[in-house]
């Protein structure tokens, strides 16, 4: 049941796309699992500027890192094998990204050099991480999530300590993805994407995680949310992969705004940048597309104060 009128609506236009140069589709391993077995050229996910204003981006089933300048330019900077999903970078300039095969890697951004971090929770694989997110402490929040689903709540939530600490918070999510830290609130929001919902994860209560809880219930479609950001009021937005929109909610979930696709409706992920981080982009992976547009709040420093 809606208990609310629809927000105001606007539309996100293609800033930039792949470039046809880096573009051959083909059949993969990820696409065969993931696309139902469609021959893709990419699958974009993973934004997040750094320090120099520059657009960095997954592609899962290519093993590939590009870099956008400010005007739309594309550059490769990493080609390995892996399927690089969430990617964050660090105060001192690592990118730290989530490798459905290989676990937590770190990219050197300069040399294109991928090296594992975090390759099993002790002797036990991974399901198949998928984002991750810094605590203003170093603090690392990452999302296990694998093949999971309604028909398989097994999905994990795992805290990753600045001192390298390893601990399990949730094994009980069905399809756990997009992931923020809201340092006002203390609170983790984590997409779950088969089950429609964000849930909510109180922190500060040491050890133990109690009192978790839906934060908001989307209608459906074809996917569900994806990637999460924040803005600097605790805004929260939402990626609704398979049908061509991003939610903005009031930090207690109150909808406020519509964002409709200006191309492809599989929006995967969100970052916020430009000029006073007052833009929001988006990959949108079924045209192999970045989508911006400018927000009413500025975005949510993502950067570890450590």
């Amino acid at each position: 049941m809606g208990f609310f009128a629809p927000p105001p609506s606007v539309t996100a236009e293609v800033f930039t796309r792949l470039p046809d140069r880096f573009r051959s589709k083909k059949k993969t391993a990820w696409a065969n699992a993931n696309r139902q077995g469609k021959e893709i050229d990419s699958f974009l996910e993973g934004p997040s500027f750094d320090r120099d204003g520059r657009l960095y981006v997954t592609d899962i089933p290519n093993g590939r890192i590009f870099r956008i300048s400010a005007d739309g330019d594309w550059e490769q900077v990493a080609d390995y094998d892996g399927w690089p999903n969430g990617l964050k970078i660090h105060r001192d300039g690592r990118i730290f990204i989530t490798d459905y095969k290989r676990g937590i890697v770190v990219l050197d951004p300069e040399s294109g050099e991928v090296t594992p971090l975090l390759e099993s929770a002790g002797s036990e694989g991974f399901k198949g991480v998928n984002d991750l997110v810094f605590a203003p402490n170093g603090d690392m929040y990452f999302t296990d999530q694998g093949q999971t689903g309604l028909q398989d709540a097994s999905g994990r939530v795992y805290k990753l300590s600045a001192d390298g600490q390893l601990s399990c918070l949730l094994n009980t999510v069905p399809s756990p993805n997009g992931i923020v830290f809201d340092p006002r609130h203390n609170h983790l929001l984590i997409a779950v994407t088969r089950a429609q919902q964000i849930w909510r994860i109180p922190l500060g209560n040491g050890s133990i995680t109690g009192k978790v809880g839906v934060f908001a219930q989307l209608h459906g479609g074809l996917g569900g949310p994806d990637g999460l950001a924040l803005d600097e009021q605790s805004n929260l937005y939402i990626a609704h992969t398979g049908f061509g929109s991003v939610w903005r909610l009031s930090p207690v979930a109150e909808p406020l705004l519509r964002i409709v696709s200006g191309a492809g409706i599989s929006n995967t992920n969100l970052a916020f940048g430009g000029e006073e981080n007052r833009f929001l982009y988006v990959t949108e992976s079924e045209t192999g597309s970045i989508l911006r547009i400018q927000v009413p709040v500025p975005g949510m420093q993502m950067y570890s104060h450590t």
